[in-house]
């Protein structure tokens, strides 16, 4: 065993000067074989084909010795790298050639718990046929790695097993009996004098403290300005109420009769007692503002709309003059302009109403569509099943042509490895005589370099010794320099030191007076930029000041002249189609075994002069003004008749929901089209200015 173990230490310690970065395999092979000419010509050619074999397949070997290190060596020390590499070449590379008891002999020669850990974790049938294998067929051929590497490992795993648990229970057996503990000192307390008991101290005075200043009342006070907030917010409340109550009044009496719109003293009482007042948004609420509210305004604002206003005076001024001059007035022009605003604001109420009866018909077209898709869908399936029957008979074919072919390739793989031994043979002579030539070859290659580094060196001398020569010769270190004298070196504008400073020191006087001149004519300019300000100001409060009345006569003309319904042939077109789509969808549906979702009925559209629409009047005023539930059907709503006897489920709860939302919100865009007139125009802003 000593015998194998001074044989894998020489291999090691050659292993271990070798850098792969640095040093060539071939010139360290030849190195080594002059270091190891002491050795005796049988250990010189194992250490050597050993070496080789580890530089030429140190991919290999670098990959397990890594991976090792990453999981179960993580205690071990990075000293044995190199043995771990010999001992993963030999179990790879020689084991068949070296034969099982030699290499037995060759790992007991070596430390028995690293040993264990190594060949447990190398061996192991799992890293050898996952990992080992795919991480080694990057390098080479797949079929070559298994047929030649992995296959012989796996063979000798059993018996490399068996050299494991021996190798433990030698380690077992060897292990040194328990230390037996040393005497421990115990130490001895100090002879010390004992100290003197300290005195008391005297009490130090108590510190006289000022005393504080009361609370101040106004803490416990509730500030003005809460309270005057307070005030407003139950002035606007009661405000809002009465707003309310007479919007809910209003309301009612729309969908009464006629001969029951005069309400007496007593009905009001009930009226109120029934509907108590409640607060929601509506345009009709007006809140209290404090007259005197400050705006302040940027200069870019004031220039900009001060600009505004001058335009538009210039422009009146144009206006007024070309009617001096005998132009003709704007007020046809005006009066058609009405007409076609109140035309395009029809227009508007009417392609309104067009989208929301295309968002009914597009909701009645969808579920037509989602009850045609489960129809094909069920077909679909059909078909599917059906492919998936001859998907199986093909896959159940191919599953037997495949098991013979692997039965073949089994034949082919046990046929070839009966030649593996003869081929080693010949592979390990053919490496012998390769070794021999690189090493007579590297051997010329080294005598050359030795005398190319010997010149160098000597060239290197011979320069420091020139260097050190020119450091002896002795330097003047001082300078004196003379500030009032001119350098001389043909320049322009050649001036001294002296001179310099005395220019540099001007310049700065000069610059100095220049920013105070400059720092007082910003001021002066500021001074000049509020002034003007302030004229502007002026001019916009009495701008805005006409403009508030011309806006106000306008808006009270717009509320005295409301306008007329409209009625309009595509919305009658889209009713139609809805009521069609409905009765087909609902003939679908009872076809399908599948209940039809219910439409919602619409709240009742009032608008701002009272009327509603034809087929809405009767069913509005039978239920007084409120909306009917969603489970009771509606003749001319645009909804879906409902089956009396069915409950409402939360899908058609959610599509009630939806419906009265869209038809809210169309109510609102209604009364904000009626009302979008009312705003002061561009063309109103110049007749009032």
């Amino acid at each position: 065993m000593a015998y194998y173990g001074k044989c894998l230490e020489a291999v090691i310690e050659q292993l271990d000067k070798f850098t792969p970065k640095r040093d060539n395999p071939e010139q360290f092979l030849e190195a080594a074989a002059t270091s190891l000419q002491a050795l005796s010509p049988r250990k010189q050619g194992f250490v050597l084909e050993v070496l080789s074999g580890c530089l030429e397949y140190r991919k290999l070997l670098t990959v397990v010795v890594d991976a090792f290190y990453a999981q179960d060596g993580r205690l071990c020390l990075r000293v044995d790298r190199s043995r771990f590499k010999v001992i993963c070449y030999l179990a790879t590379f020689l084991l068949e050639e070296l034969g099982f008891q030699l290499f037995c002999d060759i790992i007991k020669s070596q430390p028995v718990d690293k040993m264990c850990k190594f060949l447990r974790f190398f061996f192991n049938p799992l890293h050898l046929c996952s990992w080992i294998k795919d991480e080694w067929s990057l390098i080479y051929e797949p079929a070559h790695v298994k047929e030649n590497w992995i296959d012989p490992l796996i063979r000798w795993q059993p018996e490399v097993q068996e050299l494991i648990s021996h190798l433990e229970g030698a380690s077992v057996s060897q292990s040194s009996p328990l230390k037996t503990k040393a005497k421990v000192t115990e130490p001895k307390e100090f002879n010390l004098t004992a100290p003197k008991p300290r005195t008391i101290p005297a009490p130090e005075p108590v510190p006289v403290v000022a005393k504080p200043r009361p609370v101040p009342q106004s803490t416990y006070r509730t500030p003005k300005e809460q309270q005057q907030l307070e005030t407003v917010k139950r002035y606007n409340r009661r405000k809002a109420e009465e707003l309310l109550l007479r919007a809910n009044v209003e309301e009612l009496r729309c969908a009464m009769p006629r001969s029951c719109r005069e309400p007496t003293q007593g009905s009001k009482q009930q009226l109120q007692l029934q509907f108590p007042p409640r607060i929601r948004k509506t345009p009709k609420l007006t809140f209290y503002r404090p007259d005197s509210v400050l705006v302040k305004l940027n200069t870019t604002a004031i220039l900009r709309e001060g600009a505004l206003y001058q335009r538009q005076v210039e422009q009146e001024l144009q206006r007024v003059d070309k009617l001096v001059d005998g132009a003709g007035d704007f007020s046809e022009f005006l009066e058609w302009q009405k007409k076609m605003q109140a035309k395009d604001r029809e227009e508007q109420l009417a392609a309104g109403e067009c989208r929301r009866l295309q968002g009914k018909l597009s909701h009645e077209e969808a579920v037509l569509a989602r009850q045609s898709l489960v129809q094909e869908n069920k077909q679909k399936a059909e078909q599917q099943k059906e492919q998936m029957a001859k998907l199986m008979l093909q896959h159940a074919k191919r599953r037997l042509q495949e098991d013979r072919s692997r039965k073949e390739l089994v034949e082919q793989v046990i046929e070839g490895q009966k030649n593996v031994k003869a081929a080693q043979a010949k592979l390990v002579k053919g490496r012998r005589q390769t070794v021999q030539e690189v090493i007579e070859a590297s051997r010329g290659l080294l005598q050359r370099r030795a005398q190319e580094a010997q010149e160098e060196q000597r060239r290197r001398c011979e320069l420091i010794s020139q260097l050190r020569a020119l450091e002896t010769q002795p330097t003047r270190k001082g300078k004196l320099v003379d500030l009032t004298q001119i350098p001389s070196y043909g320049l322009e504008g050649e001036m001294s030191i002296v001179e310099l400073r005395e220019r540099l020191a001007l310049l700065k006087e000069n610059r100095r007076r220049e920013e105070e001149e400059k720092r007082d004519q910003i001021i002066q300019g500021k001074r000049t930029k509020s002034q003007e300000l302030q004229d502007t100001l002026e001019q916009i409060s009495l701008c805005r000041a006409a403009m508030g009345r011309s806006a106000a006569l306008r808006w009270e003309e717009k509320k005295a002249a409301p306008a007329a319904p409209t009625q309009d042939e595509r919305v009658q077109q889209l009713r139609r189609r809805i009521s069609e789509r409905a009765a087909e969808r609902s003939k679908q549906a009872a076809l399908l075994h599948v209940s039809a979702p219910r439409a919602a009925r619409p709240k009742p559209r009032v608008s701002p002069s009272g009327w509603k629409e034809p087929g809405q009047q009767k069913a509005g005023a039978g239920w007084g003004g409120r909306v009917p539930r969603a489970g009771t059907s509606i003749a001319g709503g645009g909804g879906v008749p409902a089956r009396a006897d069915a409950s409402p489920g939360p899908q058609a709860q959610l599509e009630t929901q939806h419906w009265l939302e869209q038809e809210r919100s169309r109510e609102r865009r209604l009364r904000a089209l009626q009302q979008g007139g009312s705003g002061p125009g561009p063309a109103r802003r110049l007749e009032a200015a």
